[in-house]
């Protein structure tokens, strides 16, 4: 796929992380073929994230991004740490970029945390031509390591405190090409085999999205998940009807024959469950997103939690993008609603939105998340294991509003078995 094919939550994101001065802007630029980031002297010159979505030959479509200091000081650098770690949770490859032979305290805390969330990793020691012979003897090997080389070295980097380098200088060009090809490994094998809903279709069945047209719809356009439905139901070959909710009764008997499934919005599952026969399929775009995104066993047993919540119980309900809230917006407004109106109890609410998320979730009874079609994987998955750490069950919009309308075994029932 290329750049304008492919959306940013599936794009190869890559997070270039250090100390100040450590050479990320320089060697970013350099790897761009861009003037991305501002370059001096001064400590703290890049002092909040910097993204770039670019072609990076031989990877394909990604996101470079160049991040603040880690050993950044002081009240302000502090909130720049902050931005920092935020970015290092939606990144699918770190590189950590040092000046030494070795790893500083503040840079092995770095190392340490890349490896905790399991996040495919690179040690970049940059300014190679201002190295000593000796050094770069001993650590060009690292230039050309094979897969095999890769393997080896993320195996035994768990029991060192300092993994292998890649010598590189962003000044003269040194090590560039092995860094891409480097970055190209650790990102081969992440393309997925999963679809949102091709592979669950046969070429000619007859799909129908439902998509309400309400106060809380963008105005001319479609939403994201619709979008990206819709076109994997063309790639499947399979034909895609689009309707609103008050004409789906009418769509549907239009038909010659029944539709092989039916998606809705999870919102109107309210009204679309009583319109749809029992004998044709149905699922939701959150649902499908569930599955796509690898939680949706997770959210289905994370909506159980919904019937043992206590009265004023903390429930974060938290949404991957950024948009303008309407006046019947389904995060703050309809969810609070159904929960409230489902579980006869009052609920403590926290929301958050974008790429703000708790580190800390103990003091949650439960986390709802949106479907998270502009969040990539490793984000999601980083969320999903904090909540998993923290003990805090962890479910979806589609996956709750099935279960408070009582019909998550049968929105489930068609995509559970293409779950592996």
């Amino acid at each position: 796929m290329s750049l304008n094919d492919t959306p940013m939550a599936e794009r190869t994101h890559i997070g270039f992380f250090g100390l100040r001065n450590a050479g990320k802007s320089s060697l970013v630029n350099r790897i761009t073929a861009q003037e991305m980031s501002l370059v001096s002297d001064v400590l703290g010159t890049t002092t909040d994230p910097v993204k770039k979505s670019m072609e990076l030959l031989p990877l394909g479509p990604v996101t470079i991004i160049d991040t603040p200091g880690y050993d950044d000081e002081g009240a302000l650098g502090e909130k720049r740490v902050a931005r920092t770690k935020e970015i290092l949770a939606t990144c699918d490859i770190a590189v950590l970029v040092t000046e030494s032979d070795g790893l500083s305290a503040i840079e092995a805390e770095l190392f340490d945390t890349i490896k905790k969330r399991e996040i495919p990793y690179l040690i970049v020691r940059n300014k190679a031509d201002l190295a000593a012979p000796a050094v770069m003897e001993n650590d060009t090997a690292a230039k050309d390591m094979t897969a095999k080389d890769m393997a080896a070295r993320d195996k035994a980097a768990k029991d060192m405190a300092a993994p292998p380098v890649l010598l590189v200088s962003a000044q003269t060009g040194e090590g560039i090409e092995a860094l891409k090809e480097a970055l190209a490994r650790c990102a081969k094998g992440r393309e997925k085999q999963i679809r949102l809903v091709a592979d669950m279709l046969k070429p000619s069945q007859v799909v129908i999205l439902v998509i309400p047209i309400d106060t809380s719809a963008p105005k001319g356009r479609l939403i994201l998940p619709q979008q990206e439905a819709l076109r994997d139901i063309l790639d499947a070959g399979a034909i895609g009807i689009v309707s609103s909710v008050e004409g789906l009764s009418d769509t549907i008997s239009r038909l010659k024959e029944p539709p092989s499934l039916v998606i809705t919005d999870s919102q109107a599952f309210g009204k679309v469950m009583h319109i749809v026969p029992e004998t044709i399929p149905l699922t939701s775009f959150s649902i499908l997103m569930a599955r796509y995104k690898g939680f949706l066993k997770a959210a289905m047993e994370g909506a159980s939690a919904i019937d043992r919540l206590p009265d004023h119980a903390k429930v974060l309900i938290a949404e991957g993008c950024t948009h303008h809230r309407q006046c019947e917006d389904i995060g703050t407004v309809k969810l609070p609603r159904w929960l409230s109106e489902y579980t006869g109890k009052e609920m403590d609410l926290t929301f958050t939105s974008g790429h703000g998320f708790p580190e800390d979730l103990s003091a949650y009874d439960l986390v709802i998340h949106c479907g998270a079609c502009m969040l990539h994987d490793n984000e999601m998955a980083n969320r999903m294991r904090m909540a998993n750490e923290a003990g805090v069950p962890f479910t979806n919009y589609g996956t709750a509003i099935a279960h408070m309308n009582g019909i998550l075994a049968r929105s489930t029932a068609y995509v559970l078995p293409y779950l592996d």
